[in-house]
């Protein structure tokens, strides 16, 4: 029990006056994150510059309501455009269809 006091006392006055003794020094164990990058991208896409191209993407810009400045820039694919105006053109088609006079069975 005696050794065992004197060499924690040895110890302790080696770490608190910086003396090493010849054993090897703790190392802390360090955690070390490694983040992997991949790349799913292809190396070099092509510009499509054809404007008549369905995958061309075209931008247009609108008032915002309220405002007499603001803008709302819009950006989609040219069949992403057609898309959005088939979509309104049947919506406004149904919406006159339904409200046209004689709907309901009803006569006036």
């Amino acid at each position: 029990m005696t050794a065992t006091i004197i060499a924690v006392s040895l110890l302790i006055l080696q770490t608190t006056t910086g003396a090493t003794s010849e054993a090897q020094p703790v190392e802390t164990a360090k955690e070390e994150k490694v983040i992997e990058v991949v790349d799913d991208r292809p190396e070099k896409v092509e510009k499509i510059t054809d404007k008549s191209h369905p995958d061309y993407v075209r931008c247009k810009s609108e008032a915002v309501i309220g405002s007499r400045a603001k803008r709302k820039r819009t950006c989609m694919t040219n069949r992403e455009w057609a898309l959005a105006q088939r979509r309104g053109n049947e919506a406004s088609r149904s919406f006159v269809e339904d409200n046209q006079a004689g709907f309901g069975g009803g006569n006036n």
